[in-house]
């Protein structure tokens, strides 16, 4: 089986920015099934729409199933006969204002087979002091997700959930070979812990990792540029696959074009 990491550069919030990034998603998907040929997709952590107030994160949110960047990954999914992991996007909540930090799962037929609520919030003080408090605006899942994807068992965690290695224990003890891990790690912890942890799980679990990051000129993701110009970060990889050894099997990296 192969497998395909995407990561997409990060656009500004304004009005418009959950159809945008749902319709570059869909692009990169298309151009990726093109040249690659793959049979599983992994998209980033909020691909649909990263950062913005409380208030814009439950604007953008959609219910699930359904709304636009469900049916769009549900949609391409049954064009192209490819697993489609879903990143994660923000799902509406009836009980609650808080949304869901969600993944959802698609086989080739466009079927939805796992859905993953990011169980670790990110709620932390960054290095230049900033504070970031994830819980405010997102509720904490509480299951342990894998799934079958044709013979290979693939677990679930998103971003933050890599700083907690029981999580993925629980995942290799519920028979996971490979570990998917969309994330949008910040600059300020990224550049130092982004690849160091995912080689740890993988040694930890003996499993394969493959992680799909965020990255592009916003203030928060893992890439200042895609240059690395910002900052000098040389060939820092924002997606990334390791084998269960720990050893970087492929990345994409910001000196990549």
């Amino acid at each position: 089986m192969q497998h395909l990491v995407a990561a997409r550069l990060r656009e500004d919030a304004d009005g418009e920015a959950v159809a945008r990034a749902i319709a570059a998603a869909r692009a990169l998907i298309d151009q990726a099934v093109a040249e690659e040929k793959p049979d599983w997709v992994c998209l980033p952590e909020v691909f649909d729409f990263m950062g913005g107030s409380f208030e814009e994160k439950r604007a953008a949110s959609e219910t699930l199933p359904g709304g636009p960047a469900y049916t769009m990954m549900q949609e391409i999914a049954k064009k192209h006969g490819v697993y489609v992991h879903g990143g994660s996007i923000l799902e509406r909540l009836s009980d609650e204002p808080r949304v869901g930090n969600t993944t959802v799962v698609f086989n080739r037929k466009g079927e939805e087979i796992a859905r993953y609520s990011k169980i670790h919030m990110f709620d932390i003080t960054a290095p230049d002091g900033k504070q970031y408090n994830e819980s405010a605006a997102m509720r904490p899942g509480d299951a342990v997700v894998t799934y079958d994807c044709d013979g290979v068992t693939v677990g679930c965690a998103i971003c933050y959930d890599i700083r907690f290695p029981a999580l993925f224990q629980a995942l290799a003890d519920k028979g996971a070979q490979v570990i998917a891990l969309p994330a949008a790690f910040t600059l300020q912890t990224g550049k130092d812990h982004w690849e160091v942890l995912i080689r740890a799980r993988a040694i930890e679990t003996e499993t394969y990792m493959c992680a799909a990051g965020q990255t592009g000129t916003g203030p928060n993701v893992l890439v200042g540029t895609p240059s690395g110009s910002t900052h000098e970060i040389g060939s820092l990889a924002f997606a990334t696959a390791v084998r269960r050894h720990g050893l970087r099997v492929a990345y994409l990296g910001a000196d990549v074009p």
